[in-house]
C-alpha cells in the first residue's frame, strides 16, 4: 500500500492529522537535559509555557537515524510503499539522517520501497505541501505523479514570518547580543522567508508588531497567485492575539478559499519564542496536477 508520512516540523493541525490518519514522526526537544518529543510526549501549550522562562535550558536536535529506523521498520515489514516528506535540509539535518536509516533498513528488507523528499520547507508551508500530496493520494494519484507533484509544489510554496521578541534569536546565537538588544529597544521586528534552498533569510526589518504582521499580508499580495482561490496557511507560536489579528487581515483583505491554521512546534518554536507568526501560500496554480483539486 502506498502511504505518505512526514515529521512534526510540518506543524499540521491535530484535526488534519487525525482526519487523514497521517503518520507524523515527532521531532525531539531537550528541556533541562530531558528529552521530549513534539506532539507525542509534550504538547505546544506546555512547551511554550516552559519556553516563556528564558532561563530554562531548551535545545533541539534533528530526528536521528535510530529514530527513523524505528519509524520505517513497520512499513518495511508490512511491504508498504512510502513517501516521506521531511523538514528542510537548509534548517536541519533530517534528510541525511533519514537516508542513513533507509540504508540500514534496506540491509534487512532489500525490497523496501521508500522515497525520501527534502521539502525545503518549514512549519505550515511544509504542511501545505504535505496536504497537497495527501489529497492526490486519496484521489488515486500514482507514486510517480505524487513525487513529481512534490517537486512542483515545493518550488511554488512561499513562507513569510516574523517574531515578537528577539530574545531567543540572541540566546541561540543567531543574532549578536549587541544588535539584538538595540533592535529590541527600537521595537524592530525582522521579517524572514524560507528561500529557494530551504534556508532562512531576513528580507526586511519593520518597526512595531502590527506593522510587521501587516507586512506578511502585503508580501503575500505581491507574491501570491490568486490568493482568493487558494487554501492558504497561518502558523503561530501559541500567540492568540497575533493569530487573530492575522486572521482578521487575511479574511478581510484576501478572502481565501480556506485557511489552514497550525501551531508552531518545538523544532522551530525553541528558536523563536511564543510570538512567531507566519503566513504561507503558493505563487502558482496547481499546474498539470489541477485535476486532483477540483471540488
Amino acid at each position: 500500500m502506498l502511504k505518505i508520512i512526514t515529521d512534526s516540523a510540518s506543524d499540521l493541525p491535530r484535526e488534519y492529522i487525525e482526519k487523514h490518519n497521517l503518520h507524523v514522526i515527532p521531532t525531539p526537544v531537550v528541556i533541562d537535559d530531558v528529552d521530549y518529543f513534539d506532539g507525542a510526549t509534550i504538547q505546544t501549550k506546555e512547551f511554550y509555557g516552559i519556553l516563556d522562562d528564558i532561563k530554562r535550558d531548551v535545545k533541539t536536535y534533528h530526528i536521528n537515524p535510530a529514530m527513523f529506523t524505528d519509524a520505517f521498520l513497520p512499513y518495511a515489514k508490512a511491504g508498504d510503499s512510502i513517501i516521506y516528506l521531511c523538514f528542510s535540509t537548509g534548517i536541519a539535518g533530517t534528510y541525511n539522517a533519514a537516508n542513513v536509516a533507509k540504508a540500514n533498513v534496506l540491509e534487512e528488507y532489500p525490497d523496501f520501497d521508500l522515497t525520501i523528499i527534502d521539502s525545503k520547507c518549514a512549519s505550515i508551508g511544509f504542511g501545505l505541501v504535505v496536504s497537497k500530496l495527501i489529497t492526490m493520494l486519496e484521489k488515486g494519484a500514482s507514486k510517480e505523479e505524487i513525487i513529481e507533484a512534490a517537486d512542483y509544489f515545493i518550488s511554488h510554496v512561499r513562507h513569510v514570518f516574523t517574531v515578537h521578541t528577539l530574545a531567543y534569536l540572541i540566546k541561540g546565537g543567531r543574532l549578536t547580543k549587541f544588535k539584538g538588544t538595540l533592535a529590541e529597544t527600537l521595537d524592530m521586528k525582522p521579517v524572514l522567508i524560507v528561500d529557494e534552498n530551504g534556508a532562512l533569510s531576513v528580507i526586511k526589518t519593520v518597526r512595531g508588531r502590527k506593522k510587521s504582521l501587516r507586512f506578511l499580508l502585503e508580501y503575500a499580495k505581491e507574491n501570491g497567485y490568486h490568493l482568493e482561490e487558494q487554501t492558504v496557511a497561518l502558523c503561530h507560536g501559541e500567540d492568540e492575539e497575533g493569530r487573530d489579528y492575522m486572521l482578521s487581515l487575511i479574511e478581510t483583505e484576501i478572502h481565501p478559499k480556506a485557511i489552514m491554521v497550525g501551531t508552531v512546534g518545538c523544532a522551530i518554536g525553541a528558536h523563536t519564542g511564543r510570538g512567531i507568526v507566519g503566513f504561507c501560500f503558493f505563487d502558482a496554480d496547481e499546474g498539470k496536477f489541477g485535476k486532483y483539486f477540483v471540488d
